[in-house]
């Protein structure tokens, strides 16, 4: 079972003006802990989850790119970007960036997208449910389609890319790990099945049927189900104890999840940082 860590919020004891020094220490020290994933969201205003919108909230891919040059060995991603807020094209060319400039690191993180009031605060078109779905999977096919080198015209029903040229090409081969967020059954689920490398389920939120319509959705296609890398969402508060944290990752290890993903309580203290990577993290490393 490997563990990652994903930054939800940016408010700070010390402000925005400290931001910068205090997003290096955490990176650099989930990065020397053995964290496998620095995940960040892909949002523009905060969620309500967390807080309210005007919680400081910074933008996704040049907060990874940050990331990248201040940490030298964890997986970077978002948990997840929205397929509506940047044109596919765009998107490949900016994960495919991150992992040239990463060494091989990047992975596209990605989902439908749902946060209305960002979108129309910031003037981005927020459409149907099923059309965001239907975009989704175009973007999943230019993706994967720029990453082949295949510089052939993309015609579908909302994108539509005369030359999708990707130079240069990203470092990871076949291409950057595509995990596909979110559990709805009829075509999230599928799309992981169809186009990912990789799925991310909430924990505690019925993974287990979740992955057994993941496994439908796998023989229905002819994918081996085996092939996908599962993820789930977990927070991890080491004040809850060590050892509780290990016994739920090792219940989901047992479900047959590869990861957890989350946030950890107090992460800008760094020490729950140092205390999953000495405690956690070697203790879920064979589960």
């Amino acid at each position: 079972m490997k563990v990652g860590l994903q930054i939800p919020s940016y408010t700070t004891p010390r402000g925005p003006e400290a931001l910068g020094r205090e997003l290096i220490t955490v990176a650099r020290t989930a990065d020397a802990a053995g964290f496998e994933y620095i995940a960040v969201m892909d949002h523009f205003f905060q969620i309500p989850v967390v807080g309210p919108a005007e919680m400081e909230m910074l933008e996704a891919y040049t907060t990874l790119g940050y990331l990248a040059a201040c940490t030298s060995r964890a997986a970077l991603l978002t948990v997840a970007t929205g397929a509506f807020y940047r044109e596919p094209g765009i998107l490949a060319k900016i994960v495919t960036t991150l992992d040239v400039l990463s060494g091989g690191r990047a992975w596209l993180g990605i989902g439908a997208g749902w946060n209305e009031e960002e979108s129309r605060g910031l003037g981005v078109p927020f459409h149907p449910v099923a059309e965001r779905f239907e975009r989704l999977e175009e973007t999943l096919q230019i993706c994967l389609q720029m990453w082949r080198g295949d510089e052939k015209p993309y015609q579908g029903t909302y994108y539509q890319l005369e030359r999708p040229l990707n130079s240069p090409q990203s470092l990871s081969r076949p291409h950057p790990p595509v995990m596909v967020c979110g559990g709805g059954e009829r075509k999230t689920l599928r799309m992981v099945a169809q186009y990912g490398d990789a799925c991310n389920l909430f924990a505690g939120r019925d993974e287990a049927k979740k992955l057994d319509v993941l496994r439908r959705h796998c023989e229905a296609l002819g994918r081996d189900y085996d092939t996908i890398y599962k993820t789930a969402y977990y927070f991890f508060d080491p004040s809850r104890g060590t050892a509780r944290i290990v016994d739920e990752l090792g219940a989901l290890a047992a479900l047959g999840f590869d990861a957890a993903i989350g946030a950890v309580q107090d992460v800008w203290d760094v020490t729950p940082l140092d205390v999953i990577g000495s405690e956690v993290i070697p203790a879920v490393a064979d589960l």
